[in-house]
């Protein structure tokens, strides 16, 4: 895989909460530079973000209900129709992960579905938090989410100190969810041997922060 076809599979993401201004916008200069396919940030950068990157071949991302997911779901519906008018051309939205736990599974399949109908046209990645379920959970969740009418499933916030993006998780995932869905790995991926890993698995986005120091590892 060659440095700038690597680069479009890349979600480089700029989620911390201390991020400022100056933080996302060098972030913005950094995906130009790279060539890099997707730009994640938080629902108030969109529009500074957008604005930087009008002339750019890389597709805003924001987060939606980040990094918990326990928003009601018409909120998160509102952030990401919101998002998309300050220039988001995908969604990351955290899938309730409570109510999932509960038991409440039809609840969680309808607010995925809400952010969806929210959003016509706009990918939309759900979040799973995989850390938290069990095996069996995250076959469950896979399928809530396809069937919701998402585009992606996604491993991680990276913001839950218990679990990153796992081999593992990645190859479960893409079995259940088939050849032709979106599967995104995302939390630790710091290195290109992590990033190829994930990719062999059955990944076709990875969210990264270190997105640099990957591209940097294979030859110009």
């Amino acid at each position: 895989m060659t440095r700038s076809e690597l680069a479009r599979l890349l979600d480089h993401s700029v989620l911390k909460p201390e991020a400022t201004d100056k933080k996302i916008l060098a972030g913005a200069d950094l995906v130009r530079r790279w060539g890099i396919g997707f730009y994640c940030v938080q629902p108030s950068f969109v529009a500074v973000a957008a604005d930087v990157l009008r002339d750019s071949d890389t597709r805003l991302v924001s987060v939606v209900g980040f990094p918990h997911g326990c928003d009601r779901s018409g909120i998160k519906a509102k952030a990401a129709a919101l998002a998309v008018e300050d220039g988001a051309a995908e969604i990351d939205m955290v899938m309730n992960v409570a109510r999932f736990k509960s038991g409440r599974v039809q609840a969680v399949a309808d607010g995925i579905a809400q952010v969806v109908r929210a959003v016509p046209g706009i990918p939309v990645k759900v979040i799973l938090e995989t850390c938290l379920l069990s095996d069996d959970e995250k076959v469950i969740a896979c399928r809530l989410v396809r069937d919701a009418g998402a585009a992606f499933v996604k491993t991680s916030t990276g913001f839950n100190p218990r679990g990153r993006a796992t081999v593992a998780d990645v190859r479960l995932m893409r079995a259940t969810v088939g050849p032709d869905f979106g599967v995104k790995a995302a939390g630790g991926i710091r290195t290109l041997q992590d990033a190829l890993a994930m990719l062999e698995a059955g990944a076709n986005r990875l969210g990264t922060s270190a997105s640099a120091a990957i591209l940097a590892a294979i030859p110009a």
